[in-house]
């Protein structure tokens, strides 16, 4: 099943398939998302999905089922 990804502020839409690392949407769409990379601790890949309260690292994360639209707001952390 393909999923419509947003991405916000940059407004880029791409197709994904459900289960696809959200760093390789990412990479596809052109749109850069840091990284530390440590797995998820460092936590330098922090988005946030349109209905989740809370952040989620990028590095770990995938395209979740169940919905056929996305929007994944990207924000920088200046430390990293």
């Amino acid at each position: 099943m393909t999923v419509s990804i947003r991405f916000l502020p940059n407004d880029v839409v791409i197709q994904a398939e459900v289960g696809e690392p959200l760093l390789q949407v990412a990479a596809r769409a052109g749109v850069s998302i840091p990284t530390g990379c440590l797995m998820g601790s460092c936590h330098a890949c922090e988005v946030e999905l349109e209905d989740d309260t809370e952040p989620v690292c990028a590095c770990i994360a995938a395209v979740p089922s169940g919905c056929s639209t996305l929007t994944i707001n990207l924000y920088v952390d200046p430390t990293w």
